[in-house]
């Protein structure tokens, strides 16, 4: 069971890690202060949905025709594989930028001005935002719905253990970066940084290409 929630979440968190629309916006949110706990909730809340939508749906088409799991296993494994060299890519090759947030738009230091012609966004402008950025995401499905749930098939009755441990990273992601903006967005900025995430992606997507595939030559 153990095993199952650590891959979920390993698989999750490695997913979802990645310079994007929606994670730009929840650390803009994140550094302007607002309605932080609103955007979060929709992402991690939305996230978990598709998964259960992910686990639940390919799991039992697996279930019914037992052959597919073989096809999933495998498929599942090369694009693992192939997530984790363009990821390797990045990592070696740089394009030499982070994630940046306009600095005018961040929270002020202490005893700075505020600049009060700052535009302010609405909680429901933000919220719906939000949702448009996760639900009109095309990669959204192919990774959270299909592969996710693909590689939870995987798992038999424990797939629901590491939907879990998916939607857990999603929840843990999005917190840190939209409650810890104030910080992260100063480690995000550098490129290096990325460099180090997206060897650490690479590693992770390879080790769960291995474990996928390895109860094939196992038995």
């Amino acid at each position: 069971m153990l095993s199952s929630l650590l891959a979920g979440f390993g698989l999750g968190l490695s997913l979802i890690v990645a310079i994007g629309a929606q994670n730009l916006f929840v650390l803009r949110q994140g550094i302007r202060r607002e309605h932080v706990l609103a955007v979060v909730t929709v992402c991690a809340v939305s996230d978990a949905v598709l998964i259960a939508l992910g686990v639940s749906g390919v799991g039992a088409v697996v279930t019914a025709v037992p052959w597919l799991l073989d096809v999933v296993r495998w498929a599942g494994a090369l694009f693992l594989v192939g997530y984790g060299v363009v990821a390797a890519r990045r990592s070696l090759r740089p394009a030499g930028f982070g994630l940046h947030v306009e600095a005018h738009t961040a929270a002020p230091a202490r005893g700075a001005a505020v600049d009060t012609r700052t535009r302010t966004t609405t909680r429901a402008a933000a919220v719906l935002t939000c949702l448009a950025l996760t639900w009109l995401n095309p990669h959204v499905y192919l990774d959270t719905v299909f592969l996710l749930g693909s590689v939870a098939a995987t798992h038999g009755a424990e797939r629901g253990v590491f939907g879990v441990g998916a939607a857990a990273a999603s929840l843990v992601w999005f917190a840190a970066l939209g409650f810890g903006a104030r910080y992260l967005g100063r480690w995000l900025d550098s490129p290096k940084s990325w460099r180090v995430l997206d060897g650490v992606i690479a590693l992770v997507m390879w080790g769960l290409a291995i474990s996928l595939v390895l109860p094939v030559f196992t038995g």
